[in-house]
């Protein structure tokens, strides 16, 4: 009997263990323009007094050109760059990257990511700011709960198409 009961609850021990979850897809539309650019993109997290509190994601141009280098252009996204972008010494490991093609791209962060795990369980937006050379400017917000379930949509229209979010605890 003590053998089974112990088997058994070894086997609880070895459940994994869920945790809180953010998954968000990002469209980037197709545009018909003479001179098309990827777009830099900013994604991060604000509290209600629209503070940047976690930065989830930075994508630019990574390699230099005759114009220089990819970072010298992430002041244009202007939102992202006064509320956070400015003081972070880039690259920031797990949070930039190359700009996307277009279509859809799907990102998980969940409470292991350094940014998230300080947050404490709450209201949040999760906002994201693209824009492009010889292109326009777009700023998208979601409210969400963080380690709480909740969904949010917001639609782009011109740089950025469709984005979801879905958060789980």
């Amino acid at each position: 009997m003590r053998v089974q009961l112990t088997i058994a609850l070894s086997g609880l021990l070895a459940l994994p263990a869920y945790s809180a979850e953010i998954q968000l897809d990002v469209q980037i539309p197709r545009l018909d323009v003479a001179e098309y650019h990827r777009p830099y993109v900013a994604i991060w997290v604000e509290g209600a007094d629209q503070k940047a509190l976690a930065n989830l994601a930075v994508w630019y141009q990574q390699k230099a050109t005759d114009e220089g280098a990819g970072t010298k252009w992430l002041p244009d996204l202007r939102q992202w760059w006064r509320r956070s972008g400015r003081t972070l010494q880039v690259p920031v490991d797990g949070v930039t990257g190359p700009t996307r093609p277009v279509g859809k791209h799907t990102l998980k962060f969940d409470e292991r990511n350094p940014e998230l795990a300080k947050l404490p369980a709450g209201d949040y937006t999760l906002v994201v700011e693209a824009v492009r050379e010889v292109g326009g400017r777009e700023l998208l917000k979601i409210p969400f709960k963080w380690r709480g379930a909740s969904a949010g949509r917001a639609q782009g229209d011109s740089e950025l198409g469709l984005v979801t979010l879905a958060s789980k605890p």
